[in-house]
């Protein structure tokens, strides 16, 4: 830490070696003030509640989501594949895909979360091609819906639709029980005046977001204006009472979820 600073301190369980990880850890803030004006900008993550529950850490959920939106910051850290090179996996195909990702890391973030993905190198130090195709999908949605990623936060809600509406408990190793979301799954994101509305799937025609009905629990508020991120031509909607619904261009801007633009009056 004195030699490197590092931005990220992540052990694999909880804080250790009892008062010397708290020296550790404080040292690390002590640094990062320091070297940013009094502001902290490092952070150290534990996979014990009890360690993040003062603010010393960030709790960190292994494979796993919180089902919620917790009150604090979190982290997610999961792999593609297995934590270390696996060359069966590989060759049996047996990556997560980008779809995969792209749900895990929209599903977190709608909950406070940060997605913290690996992607297992073999000795080449290089990607192999199954990798490759993965990060390429990722890449490519990126580039269309990153704006209802990077600097959000929570709305009022996370999501709406089916997932939602099982029973999820959250915790670690939880991931692989999850359902592939659809186009009937929405996830919110929220950034000053300007919601994001994910929705998980292509609905083909037409899109509808329920929680942002006039008549909605969530109390919405009128919208101005509907846009979907990668689609530069305008849309034909209506907020009605049971929820907003959006008329889709025959083309879909992206592969898997589309991001809806939500502009309030």
């Amino acid at each position: 830490m004195d030699n490197y600073q590092p931005d990220l301190l992540y052990t694999d369980g909880a804080l250790p070696f009892e008062k010397y990880g708290y020296s550790a850890v404080a040292n690390l803030y002590n640094l990062s003030a320091k070297l940013h004006g009094g502001q902290t900008q490092a952070v150290y993550t534990s996979k014990r509640p009890e360690d993040c529950a003062v603010g010393t850490c960030v709790l960190d959920i292994e494979r796993g989501l919180a089902n919620e939106i917790r009150p604090a910051p979190w982290q997610t850290d999961t792999c593609i594949g297995e934590w270390h090179y696996s060359r069966e996996v590989y060759e049996q195909h047996r990556y997560k895909s980008a779809k995969t990702v792209v749900d895990l890391l929209v599903d977190i973030v709608s909950q406070n979360g940060n997605l913290l993905l690996n992607f297992p190198l073999p000795n080449s130090g290089q990607l192999d091609p199954d990798e490759l195709k993965v990060l390429a999908g990722i890449t490519d949605w990126m580039r269309v819906n990153s704006e209802g990623i990077y600097g959000t936060r929570p709305w009022k809600i996370y999501g709406e639709g089916p997932s939602t509406e099982a029973a999820r408990p959250g915790g670690g190793f939880n991931e692989n029980k999850r359902q592939p979301l659809t186009a009937e799954d929405v996830r919110f994101t929220a950034k000053g005046d300007r919601l994001y509305a994910f929705v998980m799937g292509w609905p083909e025609k037409e899109a509808v977001v329920r929680a942002l009905g006039t008549a909605g629990a969530q109390s919405p508020g009128k919208i101005a204006e509907v846009e979907l991120l990668g689609h530069p031509g305008p849309l034909t909607w209506s907020q009605e009472a049971t929820g907003l619904r959006v008329q889709l261009p025959g083309e879909k801007p992206s592969d898997f979820a589309i991001t809806l633009k939500v502009t309030f009056a």
